[in-house]
C-alpha cells in the first residue's frame, strides 16, 4: 500500500525512501489488526445484544449489522448524527438538558459536515458514512503520525509510532462516529508542515482544526512557540500567520451559533448547562484515580481514569527523556492539561490519544527495547482496545 500522490508531493519526500515505505507497510497492516480487535470487542456487544433480545421477544435479529453499527456510532456518535441530520439548532432552551436536541450545540462543525457530504454519495445511511470516512481518515492519520515520526527520529521510531497509534486503547474512537480520527490528521499534518516552515498552511491546516474538537485549540500553541522560535533565532516574521489563522476556526464556529441562535456564547452555555463541564483544574483526576485505588474495580469510569492518569505520566516522562521537539511537545501538554482540566470527564484513553506525538516519543524511548518487549507491547495494547470497545459497547463506562 501507498500513500496518494498529493500527499507525497505536499507533504515531505521522505515517503519515498525504501525505509519509510517498509515502515508504512508494517503500520498499516498493524492498522488492520487493530480494527479487527475493535470489530472483535464490537462483537462481543451485539452478541449479547442478540442473547437479550431473544430472551425479550424471543426473535433472533438475522444479521448483526445493525447492531454492530449501533455500537460505533453510540455516545457522541449519536450528536454528531443529529447534526448531520437536522443541522445546528436555531434556539437554545433556558432549561437545558442532554436530554433536549439543542444540546448537539456543543459538538463542532467540521466533521459532521464531511459526513454529510460523504453521506450523499455513499451507500447505506448517515451512520456507515460516517464510520466508512472514519476509517479512510484513521489510515491516512496513522501514515503522517508516522511521517512525523520519520522527520523526528527515522524508519525504527515510524515503524513502532504507527502501530502504536493504531493499536493504543484509545484507538477505539477511529471506528466510532467521532471526530478524533480527523483531528489526528490535521494535526498531524499541521505539525509536518511546521516542520518545512510552511507557515500559511500550517495556519490554515490549524484553523480546520480549531474546527474539529474543543482540544483542536492545542494546535494554536504549537503553532505560536513555532513561530516564536522561527522569528526569535532567524526573524522570519512570516512565520506569525501561523499563531494568526490558527484558532480562526474556533472562533468562526463560535460566531456561526450566534448568528444562527442570536446568543453570544451559546456554545459556553450549552456545556455548562447541558453538558454540566466545570472546571476542576485536576482535581477530579485525582479523585478518581485515588478512589480506584481504595476501591478497585468498583468504578470503570475510575479504572478507566487512573489507568489514563498512570499512562500519562509514562508519556510525559518519554517525552521529557527523548527531548520531543518544542511544537509536538507543547501541542502534547495542551492536549493533556485540556484532557484533565473538566470537572465531569476527565482523563480518558481518547482524549490522551489525541497527544499522539507522546506515542512518538515512547517509541524512541523505549526503541532500544528487543523484539519481544515490543511484541509484549502490542499485545497489550490490543487487548485493552478490545476491551475498552466492548466496555463502551455495553455503556460500562463513559468513553
Amino acid at each position: 500500500m501507498r500513500l496518494p500522490a498529493s500527499i507525497e508531493k505536499h507533504l515531505h519526500r521522505a515517503p519515498m525512501d525504501p525505509t519509510f515505505k517498509a515502515a508504512l507497510r508494517k503500520g498499516l497492516i498493524g492498522f488492520v489488526i487493530s480494527r479487527i480487535c475493535v470489530l472483535g470487542g464490537a462483537a462481543v456487544v451485539a452478541a449479547q445484544q442478540v442473547v437479550t433480545i431473544n430472551d425479550a421477544k424471543g426473535v433472533r435479529p438475522a444479521n448483526a449489522s445493525k447492531l454492530l453499527m449501533n455500537v460505533f456510532s453510540g455516545w457522541d456518535g449519536v450528536w454528531y448524527l443529529r447534526i448531520v441530520r437536522y443541522g445546528y439548532p436555531h434556539h437554545i432552551p433556558e432549561q437545558l438538558t442532554y436530554h433536549q436536541l439543542p444540546a448537539r450545540a456543543a459538538f463542532f462543525p467540521l466533521f459532521p459536515s464531511i459526513v454529510r457530504v460523504a453521506d450523499k454519495v455513499l451507500p447505506g445511511h448517515d451512520a456507515v458514512a460516517g464510520v466508512l470516512v472514519n476509517l479512510v481518515l484513521a489510515m491516512v492519520a496513522v501514515a503522517f503520525v508516522g511521517l512525523l515520526a520519520f522527520r523526528l527520529w527515522g524508519p525504527r521510531v515510524a515503524e513502532r509510532s504507527m502501530l502504536l497509534t493504531a493499536l493504543f486503547p484509545g484507538a477505539f474512537v477511529l471506528s466510532f462516529v467521532y471526530a478524533e480520527a480527523l483531528l489526528l490528521v490535521l494535526a498531524a499534518a499541521c505539525l509536518l508542515l511546521l516542520q518545512r516552515e510552511r507557515w500559511l498552511a500550517a495556519g490554515l491546516v490549524a484553523a480546520l482544526g480549531t474546527a474539529t474538537r474543543p482540544n483542536g485549540l492545542a494546535l494554536v500553541a504549537a503553532c505560536a512557540v513555532a513561530a516564536y522560535f522561527a522569528v526569535r533565532d532567524h526573524r522570519k516574521w512570516q512565520a506569525l500567520i501561523a499563531p494568526l489563522l490558527a484558532p480562526v476556526g474556533f472562533i468562526g464556529f463560535q460566531l456561526f451559533l450566534w448568528h444562527q441562535t442570536g446568543e453570544r456564547g451559546a456554545w459556553f452555555r450549552v456545556q455548562r448547562v447541558a453538558w454540566n463541564e466545570g472546571a476542576s483544574f485536576g482535581g477530579s483526576a485525582i479523585a478518581a484515580t485515588f478512589d480506584f485505588l481504595r476501591r478497585p474495580l468498583s468504578s470503570p469510569g475510575d479504572a478507566l481514569t487512573a489507568i489514563s492518569v498512570a499512562t500519562t505520566i509514562v508519556l510525559l516522562i518519554a517525552a521529557w527523556k527523548t527531548r520531543l521537539s518544542w511544537a509536538p511537545a507543547v501541542y502534547s501538554v495542551v492536549v493533556v492539561a485540556m484532557m484533565v482540566l473538566p470537572s465531569t470527564v476527565t482523563a480518558r484513553p481518547r482524549f490522551l490519544y489525541t497527544a499522539f506525538p507522546l506515542l512518538i516519543a515512547y517509541a524512541k524511548w523505549r526503541d532500544e527495547d528487543d523484539a519481544d518487549r515490543w511484541a509484549f507491547t502490542y499485545t497489550i495494547c490490543g487487548a485493552g482496545l478490545a476491551i475498552l470497545t466492548a466496555m463502551y459497547g455495553v455503556r460500562g463506562a463513559i468513553p
